[in-house]
């Protein structure tokens, strides 16, 4: 679990680059690389307020390393307080 002061989705992720997403800590946040289809996708979920899970590694390997979780809760006090 990683706390961040910022997260920002960048859709410019091509799909010939053997990635599914990629994310990265930046300054005192995090970076999640992703296609253009997924970034669609986020965006609706994010309209729905519904969550939504991105799957961050290579495409060709069994081995899926991390998630990126998008969250809706119902109360605020028990979210990262920092």
């Amino acid at each position: 679990v990683t706390g961040a002061s910022f997260v920002v989705f960048n859709g410019a992720l091509k799909t010939s680059s053997g990635f599914l997403a990629k994310s990265s800590i930046v300054e005192d946040g995090l970076m999640v690389q992703i296609t253009p289809e997924t970034m669609e996708s986020l965006r609706q979920a994010l309209r729905d307020k519904k969550d939504f899970k991105i799957t961050c590694g290579k495409t060709d390997t069994g081995d899926i390393k991390e998630y990126v979780d998008i969250c809706w809760v119902e109360n605020e006090e028990q979210t990262n307080k920092g």
